[in-house]
């Protein structure tokens, strides 16, 4: 923190990260370069020891921020050792790319999903529907459902990937034929479709955010809004929408969270509990969507 560099810990991994312009990059190579080497001093000092090769780096931007000469970096010295840097990682079991587009995750979620999906396929006939919902749940929609948020603003074909997987998954639960339509099928089942469950996930953190302890992190990317005049939608708990000048940073949590709660009625918003509004919110989204 002394270096300006914020970190996120785990049980055996640390994260470190920092923001540069494109317009000047050696001073924040710099500036990592002299944490890393103070990070790794401090583990000797207590027993410990940093593998700088198990180390990946990655740089995230825009088309045209990593497009200039200046932000054009092939190695980052990590603890005094000079690594390559990577075109994609994988953090918790998401795959992060230059572009936060996330292609190589939908990729990977996907194949294990259709994986799953004709192993339940092959032995359908012996399982009763509610048995094959709940092996589906287990296996497919957890898949499309773990940190789905950060496909929040995705592109449109992402999306569309893991929709198809849902469709084949609800088709393969109640037996319907292969090219049925899915949204009756999914209306059966009570399923939400993959972008509604987005932002279903949006809506979660952002409840949690602004009513709990947890998450304190996320408490300071929003605020709320706050009007000089007394109006109707005073009480109404409104986040304030910041500016955003690209497509790139409206993905962030502090656009998409005021932007996913601000569409939300009132009744949903002002529930008393995480239950209710859980509640709440799925059966709006749900009419949302089917009508």
């Amino acid at each position: 923190m002394s270096h300006g560099v914020q970190f996120h810990q785990y049980a055996d991994d640390t994260q470190l990260h920092l923001a540069m312009s494109s317009d000047n990059t050696s001073d924040g190579l710099s500036v990592l370069a002299v944490c890393t080497a103070e990070v790794r001093h401090w583990y000797l000092q207590n027993g410990l020891q940093l593998i700088p090769d198990k180390s990946e780096e990655l740089i995230i931007g825009t088309a045209n921020q990593l497009r200039t000469d200046n932000s054009v970096i092939t190695s980052v010295c990590v603890a005094d050792v000079e690594l390559p840097v990577a075109n994609e990682i994988k953090v918790l079991g998401v795959v992060l790319d230059r572009h936060l587009t996330f292609d190589k995750h939908v990729l990977a979620v996907t194949w294990s999903c259709n994986f799953h999906a004709q192993a339940i396929r092959h032995i359908r006939y012996l399982l009763s529907t509610d048995l094959s919902q709940t092996l589906t749940c287990s296996l497919i929609l957890m898949r499309l459902d773990y940190c789905n948020s950060v496909l929040y603003g995705a592109p449109v074909s992402s999306i569309q990937k893991l929709q198809r997987v849902q469709n084949n998954a609800a088709r393969i639960v109640l037996q319907a034929p292969r090219r049925s339509h899915a949204k009756p099928v999914m209306r059966q089942l009570h399923w939400l479709p993959v972008q509604h469950r987005i932002d279903y996930k949006v809506s979660v953190l952002t409840y949690k955010t602004l009513n709990t302890s947890v998450l304190q992190y996320l408490s300071q990317r929003i605020n709320r809004r706050v009007n000089a005049r007394t109006l109707r939608t005073t009480t109404t708990p409104l986040l304030i929408q910041p500016f955003a000048r690209t497509d790139f940073a409206k993905r962030s949590f502090r656009c998409a969270a005021p932007s996913v709660w601000n569409s939300l009625p009132a009744s949903v918003i002002g529930s008393d509990s995480l239950s209710v509004f859980k509640s709440g919110l799925k059966t709006f989204l749900f009419h949302r969507y089917f009508g």
